[in-house]
């Protein structure tokens, strides 16, 4: 009959033994140097690529780049101390596997976050739209994408739905063409109307004589002609421009006579109501 196989004993005399104090006093000092490696790597990397790199991008690579060759330090320490990684990597493999197909939704927002931070196609502090959602950008993380609306609303979106859909960044240039869509009755002359326009986006301050303001006939509708007045300005005055040109429309078109047709409701002879231009 087999004779079973003795428990293993703690042996303190083995472990405190010089060789294996000394294997120790290595790896811990393998982990000192990774720490003030990793740092100092770090630093290198960020003074360097300040000027290539977004605040939130050099941020995500800086982190990187120091847990990195952190890792590499701590794993080679260990190996220095004794302990059998091979164990242990295979338990983190296991682990990995089990987690990723648990979580498939978060596997795919941490892929699509790298994808998003690698594009660098919108940095924190832009005002991006995404469907019916805009808001300022407040951070960019590995899973979702915070942002602030204009009401003060806090909105998480997930990665995922950032790559699938159109996102527009509405903060990129320096500049922003404003696209105002008026109506003048078919009565009206619009030549004149065109002249009155531009007119105003000459006497406006803040609209941009370079690229020049334009008023382009849309279309015929069912009550009047329909016209695009676009003018130019900087980014950071878009809001005021658009609210002080419907305001400079608004009295010119006063002032000249110009009617601006709406729908109307009309009364037949039968009693129905009906719509008139």
């Amino acid at each position: 009959m087999a004779q079973a196989a003795p428990a293993p004993t703690f042996n303190l005399d083995k472990l405190l033994n010089p060789e294996r104090l000394m294997d120790f006093a290595a790896g811990i000092f393998l982990i000192l140097l990774g720490i003030m490696v990793a740092r100092i790597a770090a630093g290198v990397f960020e003074r360097s690529m300040r000027q290539r790199l977004n605040a939130h991008q050099l941020t995500v690579w800086r982190r990187a780049l120091h847990h990195g060759l952190l890792f590499l330090f701590v794993i080679t320490a260990l190996r220095e101390m004794g302990f059998h990684l091979s164990v242990l990597l295979g338990a983190a493999g296991v682990l990995s596997v089990a987690l990723g197909i648990a979580s498939q939704t978060s596997a795919s927002n941490l892929i699509s976050g790298i994808f998003l931070i690698g594009e660098g196609s919108f940095a924190i502090g832009d005002t991006i739209r995404v469907g019916q959602t805009e808001g300022e950008v407040l951070s960019i993380d590995l899973l979702s994408v915070k942002l602030c609306t204009a009401d003060n609303l806090f909105v998480r979106i997930p990665n995922e739905q950032l790559i699938r859909s159109e996102v527009v960044n509405l903060t990129r240039f320096a500049i922003r063409r404003l696209n105002l869509a008026i109506t003048i009755a078919y009565k009206e002359d619009v030549k004149r109307v065109r002249g009155l326009l531009l007119g105003i986006a000459t006497d406006n301050p803040l609209c941009m004589d370079e690229p020049p303001a334009q008023a382009i006939v849309q279309g015929f509708g069912e009550s009047g002609i329909s016209l695009q007045f676009s003018a130019w300005t900087r980014r950071d005055n878009a809001g005021i421009v658009r609210d002080r040109l419907l305001e400079s429309i608004k009295e010119a078109f006063e002032r000249e006579g110009i009617e601006i047709p709406f729908p109307q409701l009309a009364l037949n002879a039968g009693g129905g109501a009906g719509s008139a231009g």
